[in-house]
């Protein structure tokens, strides 16, 4: 049996089988694809921010680790803030130019919407 911490059951209050082994709905992380079969696209958005622009960059396929590195990567090079979730990256600001930029020097492809 394998080692399970009880703070990972705290939904489950009783089960009368006695060989039952609690199971956590986990889903695999996708592998990174290589930067030269991403496509991703650089667009300009401001739905739902007050009226503030930010660039954001959607369709990268990979683990959420790779695109929280290449989103602190972009911010910094552009000197702003952002985030990093749910397969996009938001850089605070309109830096579609450079952003494209600087996903070509690393071998993405990359279409500027």
């Amino acid at each position: 049996m394998a080692k399970q911490d009880w703070k990972e059951r705290l939904g489950v209050v009783f089960s009368t089988n006695a060989n039952y082994e609690y199971t956590l709905d986990e889903t695999p992380e996708q592998e990174t694809l290589p930067p030269s079969r991403q496509n991703l696209r650089v667009s300009l958005d401001k739905k739902q921010r007050a009226g503030k622009m930010v660039t954001l960059v959607t369709g990268f396929v990979g683990s959420e680790d790779d695109l929280k590195e290449l989103g602190k990567k972009l911010k910094q090079a552009c000197g702003v803030g952002g985030s990093a979730k749910e397969e996009q990256i938001i850089v605070q600001g309109d830096f579609r130019s450079r952003v494209a930029e600087i996903l070509r020097a690393d071998g993405y492809k990359v279409k500027v919407i």
